[in-house]
């Protein structure tokens, strides 16, 4: 699975999340996807496909330290697509420095629990 078709599935079964996809070149970092969920809220994430441990640019980690709130890293697995974790962009040094097994446990697990997490911000 690529990012793109991580993308269009997430799109796809999230009915109650509005996303914009953020091609920016300009900004390096900059989250993939704006994302308001139905209340309102604001938040952003970064989308991961893995085999193993995630890689993030030096650009990726500056942003997630600098915006700690509402910015979320969402990582699925190659070769496990029903694999889906959801980390706070607060423990981005955490997932750089010990890998995904490594790093504490997800804030969620699956792709519904993940899409009860940001609905529920």
């Amino acid at each position: 699975m690529t990012e793109s078709n991580f993308y269009k599935k997430i799109k796809k079964k999230w009915k109650s999340i509005s996303f914009i996809r953020i091609e920016n070149r300009a900004l390096l970092g900059t989250p993939d996807l704006l994302c308001q969920n139905f209340k309102g809220t604001f938040f952003t994430l970064e989308l991961k496909v893995t085999k193993g441990n995630i890689l993030l640019s030096p650009h990726q980690v500056s942003f997630h330290m600098k915006h700690k709130k509402n910015t979320f890293i969402l990582v699925a697995s190659s070769l496990d697509p029903e694999l889906v974790r959801l980390f706070p962009g607060s423990r981005i040094l955490e997932l750089v420095n010990l890998g995904i097994n490594g790093a504490g446990p997800p804030l969620a697990e699956g792709l519904d629990a993940c899409e009860s997490v940001l609905v529920g911000l």
